[in-house]
């Protein structure tokens, strides 16, 4: 199998080509433990507040087993030009996909979790090659799209120490690595916070930031919310006078998202506790896909047959990749490494645009991205789309993506 999650022994800063070529037998496995599932009794409502319902997690199930086609997936992939290159001593993934237009602008797009690479493939040629995709030669970016250490093709840590901020640094040298003296960076989720740090440490190639979940929450309130996850303190009772309307809903959407992430404490707390991830693939798919309460909803639909802006294969594509490399606690684990806030200000400098999706897990106020990102380029709320928007509105992001960095080309 060519898929790679181990580091190297001898340091090295070749740029290595890597292909995906999953063994039949792997696949034919995961339908058979996906086959052999115990399920649990029927929840005890009629809706998601107990987690994902038993009938979305056995049609998700059914499918996988009788029709899903990981050759699709992984044909796309091998069509990509995919690489391999150590950056202090890991092996890191990458996709890398120059555009035609040789002035286009490097941009270099970070995933999060549950998230993976496949993430972003809906934009890659919007982005690489605009003119094919209504858009001007003007606005073409080089694209760079890299796993993050523990996830997907990229090796894992056998160590601590790859936190947020490690991960950005590391990004700074593969885009020098691969001749880029300038470049921008995006992200969303994981990939916000590594694009903030990237914003905060400000290298001198960095031209700017974009961030579709921006860390913009007054510190103060941030500490505030996070400190009543079990809503014992009443936290939205002590907010601080004057806040507009705006500025109070963003607080309520943030507190219901803190008392709803169990998921991500047990990471952040005990990564390792998780070994079902690695023993059943149903066990695997079903806390993936509980990430949020409108994705959630949004996965249901999906598997229930609806017409929305996933299909079932885009899900599993992803949830595949986790199983069949083996990464779902060892990318858990990075919320262990994690010490910084996800949705707090952090301070960044850099130029910074800000696109807020309307199923996003809060938000952003324009008051607060302003203070936020004091040398903000770029701010639009959009009227659809949610917390994973290259996967959900690929079109719309790469507009935004487009408008956000005009100015810096």
């Amino acid at each position: 199998m060519a898929v790679r999650t181990q580091t190297m022994t001898r340091p090295t800063t070749d740029i290595r080509p890597f292909r995906v070529e999953v063994p039949e037998a792997d696949l034919q496995a995961l339908r058979a433990r996906v086959a052999a599932t115990r399920w649990p009794e029927k929840q005890t409502v009629e809706d998601q507040s107990q987690g994902v319902p038993l009938e979305t997690s056995q049609a998700l199930a059914r499918y996988w087993e009788k029709e899903y086609d990981w050759r699709r997936v992984e044909a796309r992939l091998n069509a990509l030009p995919n690489f391999i290159t150590e950056i202090d001593g890991l092996d890191i993934h990458f996709i890398h996909v120059r555009s035609k237009h040789e002035d286009a602008l490097p941009l270099v797009v970070t995933h999060g979790w549950p998230g993976s690479i496949i993430e972003q493939l809906k934009i890659i040629g919007p982005l690489t090659d605009p003119t094919a995709h209504g858009a001007d030669a003007s606005d073409a970016f080089h694209l760079v799209i890299p796993s993050m250490p523990g996830y997907g093709f990229s090796g894992k840590p056998d160590a601590p120490g790859w936190g947020p901020e490690h991960v950005a640094r590391a990004w700074t040298e593969l885009m020098k690595r691969l001749g880029y003296d300038r470049f921008v960076a995006q992200g969303g989720d994981w990939g916000a916070l590594i694009t903030d740090m990237l914003g905060l440490q400000a290298p001198a190639e960095l031209a700017g930031i974009h961030t579709n979940m921006p860390g913009a929450v007054p510190p103060d309130i941030d500490a505030l919310l996070q400190s009543d996850i079990t809503g014992a303190n009443n936290a939205l009772a002590s907010l601080p006078s004057g806040l507009s309307d705006e500025e109070r809903r963003a607080c309520e959407q943030l507190d219901f998202f803190w008392k709803h992430s169990a998921y991500a404490l047990m990471m952040a707390t005990r990564p390792e506790t998780l070994t079902g991830f690695a023993d059943s693939p149903v066990a695997l798919a079903s806390y993936m896909i509980d990430h949020d309460a409108a994705s959630l909803g949004l996965i249901c639909r999906t598997f229930a047959g609806e017409p929305v802006g996933i299909t079932r294969d885009d899900v599993l594509d992803n949830v595949t990749l986790f199983w069949l490399t083996n990464t779902g606690v060892s990318a858990a684990r990075l919320y262990w490494e994690n010490k910084l806030s996800f949705f707090a200000a952090k301070g960044v400098s850099v130029p910074a645009a800000v696109s807020v999706f309307p199923d996003e897990l809060y938000q952003t106020p324009r008051s607060w991205a302003e203070r936020a990102y004091p040398n903000l380029i770029h701010y639009n709320r959009l009227d659809r789309g949610g917390h994973f928007a290259a996967w959900e509105q690929p079109q719309l992001l790469s507009e935004e993506l487009r408008a956000a960095f005009r100015s810096l080309r």
